[in-house]
């Protein structure tokens, strides 16, 4: 179990005759479950978050669809923006990040934070530890022209950055 949610090989796949078992907003969900399960943590979090969402209790089991699951791993990584920039921000939607930084084991999380030398109090929680090494990460700048350039220099040369290191090139291997 990570995240508070169960997954498995058929991560999306549920008893077929099953529904979601929460409630959206006064509505009770009509979609198939799958295997991700509604969790004392993942209850937490959607109270914390204040999504208006709760479980039916005349449903009897606790799993919730993938829209659901998604929409709770979102609001747990959503970026939150100061509610005078929401107009004047001209970056791309970044509600959903690609990196899950709560499903990193604690000593990648540790590591980070040591090479980095990010800034917390002593003992933080996985998901403390989390929060602020996705906050350290989203305010690292990205010159992304020269990303781009480099990438596709790469890909052109069938390069890789660490032969780059090495000092190893490309066209000699």
């Amino acid at each position: 179990m990570n995240n508070g949610f169960s997954t498995g090989e058929e991560d999306s796949r549920g008893n077929s005759d099953q529904i979601c078992c929460l409630v959206d907003d006064g509505d009770r969900c009509r979609r198939p479950a799958g295997n991700a399960s509604y969790s004392k943590r993942v209850q937490k979090t959607v109270a914390q978050r204040r999504l208006k969402l709760n479980i039916d209790h005349q449903a009897r089991h606790t799993y919730i669809c993938d829209y659901h699951k998604n929409m709770i791993q979102c609001a747990r990584t959503k970026q939150r923006r100061p509610k005078d920039s929401e107009d004047d921000s001209n970056e791309a939607d970044m509600d959903c990040p690609e990196i899950d930084w709560y499903q990193l084991q604690v000593n990648t999380l540790r590591r980070y934070k040591r090479h980095y030398k990010v800034p917390t109090r002593p003992g933080l929680n996985k998901a403390q530890l989390a929060d602020a090494i996705q906050k350290h990460f989203k305010s690292l700048p990205v010159n992304e022209k020269e990303i781009m350039t480099y990438f596709i220099y790469m890909v052109k040369t069938n390069g890789n950055k660490l032969d780059q290191k090495n000092g190893i090139n490309s066209d000699s291997v």
